[in-house]
């Protein structure tokens, strides 16, 4: 069985491929990646290294020759870019006869009103019309996203948002890693729809579960989507990201990402890992 995941060398694929390699012989494992060289260490460690670019589908069809199963890793971009480049990749897959194609998704696709949400729908949708066996992961929020919030706090800055009460169910990256790598090696996860979340908190929650593992209280600052804008300019935030950032607080709000699910913690075959142990990774990854 040939196993293959597109985005090898992004933050997820890498620690996907990762996971792969501790229960996987090198041999069955294939990457596809725009930039090979950028792989090299994965071809020194037996795995094989394909060049696929979403934008180029021939390219995908000789990167997703002879898979048996495919985990295509969505894409980065703006939404117009990522549909065409997530369509092109399911096309391609169907092509290639590829046996199962695992896609990440997001939370509660098909209903979600975050701005995120159209690239995803269209993925799904084109997976579906491929009539190939398929998994869809569901991500909610990796925790690695609050990073920026996180540092602001240990540099004496208050937590600031415009979630209001919105819950999240965030996780750690590696845990929605080791979810896509059990789908994608083992058996009996054809046509599923997989919506991975962690406990869902509130903003002022996770504020709350990160001053527990500081051993201080973090004033939360709850602010509106303008006021919001204003204070990531002034921190230095890009005026590009700004508006995304903005949609994203409006996103949790509003309720995008407030789906409740054990289906974590039956792919994992174990608990998630606890907020303020997880939160204490970030914190640690951040002061090193």
């Amino acid at each position: 069985m040939k196993m293959l995941v597109t985005g090898a060398t992004g933050k997820l694929g890498s620690n996907v491929v990762e996971t792969l390699l501790k229960s996987v012989p090198a041999s069955q494992l294939a990457v596809s990646v725009r930039n090979p060289e950028k792989a090299e260490g994965l071809q020194e460690r037996g795995v094989e290294v394909r060049q696929g670019d979403f934008d180029r589908p021939e390219t995908l069809d000789s990167a997703f020759a002879g898979i048996d199963r495919l985990l295509i890793i969505s894409a980065d971009g703006d939404n117009e870019t990522r549909i065409r480049q997530h369509t092109n990749a399911a096309e391609a897959a169907e092509r290639a006869k590829v046996g199962f194609i695992a896609y990440t998704s997001i939370a509660n696709a098909e209903g979600s009103t975050m701005f995120l949400a159209p690239p995803h729908v269209a993925a799904e949708e084109a997976i579906l019309k491929t009539g190939i066996p398929y998994s869809f992961l569901r991500n909610n929020w990796y925790l690695e996203n609050e990073a920026s919030s996180i540092q602001g706090v240990l540099a004496g800055a208050p937590w600031v948002t415009s979630a209001g009460s919105g819950k999240a169910g965030w996780a750690l990256r590696q845990e929605y890693a080791e979810a896509a790598a059990a789908v994608l090696s083992e058996e009996g996860h054809e046509n599923t729809i997989y919506e991975l979340s962690g406990r869902l908190l509130t903003q002022e929650e996770l504020a709350s579960a990160l001053g527990d593992v500081l051993g201080k209280d973090i004033p939360v600052q709850q602010v509106d989507d303008a006021q919001y804008a204003d204070i990531m300019k002034g921190a230095g935030v890009p005026d590009f990201l700004i508006p995304m950032l903005v949609n994203i607080q409006k996103g949790i709000r509003d309720g995008a990402l407030d789906v409740e699910s054990s289906d974590f913690e039956k792919l994992l075959g174990r608990p998630l890992t606890p907020i303020s142990e997880a939160l204490t990774q970030i914190v640690d990854g951040t002061t090193e």
